[in-house]
């Protein structure tokens, strides 16, 4: 496990705020707005770094926490900020400060939910880094130990190979 390093901290964070990969910070984790064609689009972050092979998204559901605490609660943060701000200095009917406070709100959590997730993926990555799984990354010791190159099966016929194999 690696210590903990401000240094690195501040890499992955600002990286997260420039909306790129955490890890070698030039690949973009969401589609450019030219090719968002839709709010799925906007909201969807990319499989992962072409680059570095960085995964963004490393099982179902991990952005949950990211959308919940991050977005929602910073807007709801803001829209307890705003109210209170304006219901002390202003004193508006009730009516009109629901209006004030929940446009800026709406507003925040559509642009604000791309940087959650990507902050949130940073903060993951600094606090838990993967690495790549069962010796990928050593080739050489892999191929000494088993020279045959394993055929690839086909999921179907998984049963039927074992079988003729006994």
């Amino acid at each position: 496990m690696n210590s903990f390093s401000f240094k690195r901290a501040r890499r992955y964070f600002y990286h997260a705020l420039l909306l790129r990969c955490p890890y070698c910070g030039i690949t973009p984790i969401f589609p450019s707005l030219k090719k968002t064609r839709s709010l799925r689009d906007w909201f969807t972050p990319l499989d992962g770094c072409h680059r570095c092979g960085y995964p963004y998204e490393r099982e179902p559901g991990y952005f949950l926490l990211a959308t919940w605490a991050g977005s929602y609660g910073m807007g709801s943060l803001l829209g307890l900020s705003l109210y209170f701000f304006f219901d002390l200095k202003y004193h508006p009917p009730i009516f009109e400060l629901l209006l004030i406070v929940l446009g800026p709100i709406v507003i925040f959590n559509l642009l604000f939910a791309r940087h959650a997730k990507a902050l949130f993926i940073a903060f993951d990555h600094f606090f838990d880094p993967h690495e790549k799984e069962g010796g990928e990354n050593d080739d050489d010791d892999r191929r000494s130990k088993d020279p045959k190159p394993a055929t690839p099966v086909a999921p179907h016929a998984k049963r039927s190979v074992a079988l003729q194999e006994k």
